[in-house]
């Protein structure tokens, strides 16, 4: 098994070993829709505040926290989770991050109270902090320098329509079905 250390030491000694990788497009495709999954979450939850208000008998200051709790982890862990990325395997923690992501998303949407509600945010926030770093670490990984900007171009481009998708999306599926199917 090579490691990244191992790869990268092999790529600079020899230029030829940088050649495009046959599915980066598809790699692209599937880190992209990952990152916008992490980013349109940051932002849907904005629209369903005033029924979780009113389902958990949440306060205003609970409410800011439920943002806050998703998007503070995810910061404060966002480091730790490129280096352990780096580290044991950017695949690897790729997919432990969109476990615990998904499975705080279903343990946010089926929450009866708002301590429930808080701990599962963090907790997709934590998985959110495993993804995003590896995401663009692979992206940059799998696509040779000459097409490695545009590459991250898109990948970003992901992110910034997630952010602006999210609270369109996130009211029609709160008018539509309740504020659970947000998570």
């Amino acid at each position: 098994m090579t490691t990244v250390a191992a790869r990268k030491d092999l790529a600079e000694q020899n230029p030829t070993t940088d050649a495009p990788h046959s599915r980066r497009w598809w790699i692209l495709a599937v880190m992209s829709l990952t990152t916008f999954m992490v980013f349109l979450d940051n932002t849907i939850v904005n629209t369903a505040l005033p029924s979780i208000s009113r389902d958990l008998n949440a306060s205003t200051s609970t409410l800011q926290w439920v943002i806050d709790a998703y998007t503070l982890v995810l910061a404060g862990l966002l480091l730790v989770g490129g280096t352990m990325g780096d580290r044991f395997g950017r695949r690897r923690f790729l997919i432990i991050g969109m476990l615990i992501f998904g499975a705080a998303a279903v343990g946010a949407a089926l929450s009866t109270n708002s301590g429930a509600l808080l701990a599962f945010r963090a907790m997709q926030g934590t998985g959110a902090a495993l993804v995003l770093p590896a995401t663009l670490s692979i992206v940059t990984d799998v696509f040779p320098r000459e097409e490695r900007a545009q590459a991250i171009g898109i990948w970003t481009g992901a992110g910034g329509l997630a952010l602006g998708v999210g609270p369109v999306l996130g009211g029609i599926i709160v008018d539509e079905l309740n504020w659970a199917a947000v998570f």
